[in-house]
């Protein structure tokens, strides 16, 4: 993709500022619940170490709003980094400023130094010049690995490394990208594509984008909702999106005109409300009653997804079948986790709440690969590239 990768930047004794995504899920009593993306990131940050460089990591963290809110510091991700390397990792003082900048100027090789949420500062999500300049005159060399993030349009994804002649991409995010090329690019065929979640839009465009070399798209979750809505099944109080029916019905058509297999649900469980417990039950898809909602794949649509992924040598998921927070509706997202754990392709997952989904029933080590990007991802297989990525193009 014409970017320059860590073994092609000269790291020894350089100060390598490292935009990482430690984005990762919080217990009510600020502790990490799932800590994969940490863990993913840490063959970058060994590699800069092994070669006496100084690196200063930064990222962020949930919402706060551009302004200090220390329910959301990175101090939890500085405690699991330190646990992991072995190595105290010092937490920054702030993001910018002489403090930080002092902090930086005293440390040596070999040592680790993160910045404080970078959305405490108002200047990242508005790429602000001066909080770009801030955070450029820290370092020497600058790397990407946010792979997740790489396709927001923010000061640490677009408007640093302009700042930058030494620029890079960082190990997980070169194996995003060969995992891209691998399973989107070039994939083996036969190639399933499992959609699920809320989102339809940009799914949509993804499913449009990759028609002509997908052999199967297995559709679940509320996504699957607007499909059927569309075609004229009655929905009851479930989830859709009515302003998608059209292009939902014109992507049904080009995947018949193209000999794809199209799987929507054949039956769900349904409830009252998707926090409901004790109330779910089974229904055929043209039998959801006026006021339950469609909230998981029945067992006979699991069964199904099941038989067409069999031959399947290529296959990528993003997105739950169904509400997999409540357990009462979260067997269709375990099913499809078990399916694809014994399945002979090439598998690969990516999105938030797949990735929190795999990890919780620990089957991981399952897929030949979990990318740490759902949007990110989504964008490439639009065709739309990402701002992070060619920002290091040039």
């Amino acid at each position: 993709m014409g970017v320059a990768f860590l073994k092609d930047i000269e790291l020894s004794g350089r100060r390598v500022l490292i935009r990482a995504d430690f984005n990762v899920p919080l217990k009510e009593n600020g502790k990490i619940s799932d800590d994969n993306r940490i863990k993913q990131f840490l063959p970058t940050l060994r590699y800069i170490l092994e070669r006496k460089a100084k690196p200063i990591l930064m990222s962020h963290l949930g919402r706060p709003g551009g302004k200090p809110d220390m329910a959301l510091s990175l101090r939890p991700i500085a405690e699991t980094l330190s646990t992991l390397l072995k190595q105290d990792v010092i937490l920054a003082q702030g993001i910018v400023g002489q403090e930080v900048e002092d902090q930086v100027e005293r440390l040596q090789p070999g040592q680790v130094l993160l910045l404080e949420n970078l959305r405490f500062n108002p200047g990242e999500q508005r790429n602000d010049p001066e909080f770009c300049q801030q955070l450029a005159r820290t370092a020497d060399v600058f790397v990407n690995d946010a792979f997740g993030t790489s396709h927001r349009p923010h000061a640490s994804i677009i408007g640093v490394p302009r700042l930058f002649k030494q620029k890079a991409a960082g190990l997980l995010m070169q194996k995003e990208l060969e995992y891209y090329e691998r399973a989107l690019v070039k994939p083996r065929q036969p190639f399933c594509m499992i959609l699920g979640g809320v989102k339809v839009a940009t799914k949509l465009n993804a499913l449009i984008k990759l028609a002509d070399r997908v052999d199967k798209v297995i559709i679940g979750g509320a996504m699957a909702n607007t499909f059927l809505a569309a075609q004229g099944l009655q929905m009851g109080r479930s989830r859709f999106e009515s302003d998608l029916f059209q292009r939902a019905l014109e992507l049904i058509a080009i995947l018949a005109r193209r000999d794809c297999k199209l799987y929507l649900p054949v039956d769900f469980m349904v409830g009252p409300s998707p926090n409901a417990h004790g109330l779910g039950r089974a229904v055929p898809a043209q039998e959801i009653p006026a006021d339950t909602m469609a909230l998981d794949i029945g067992p006979a649509t699991s069964l199904l997804f099941k038989e067409a992924l069999h031959t399947a040598e290529t296959i990528v998921w993003n997105g739950p079948m169904g509400v997999f927070e409540n357990e009462d509706f979260s067997k269709g997202t375990t099913d499809m986790i078990e399916h694809l754990s014994s399945a002979h392709g090439v598998t690969v997952a990516g999105g938030g709440d797949t990735d929190a989904a795999i990890h919780a029933m620990q089957l991981g080590h399952k897929f030949n690969f979990i990318s740490t990007g759902g949007g990110a991802l989504l964008q490439l297989m639009e065709g739309r590239g990402l701002p992070g990525l060619e920002v290091l193009k040039s």
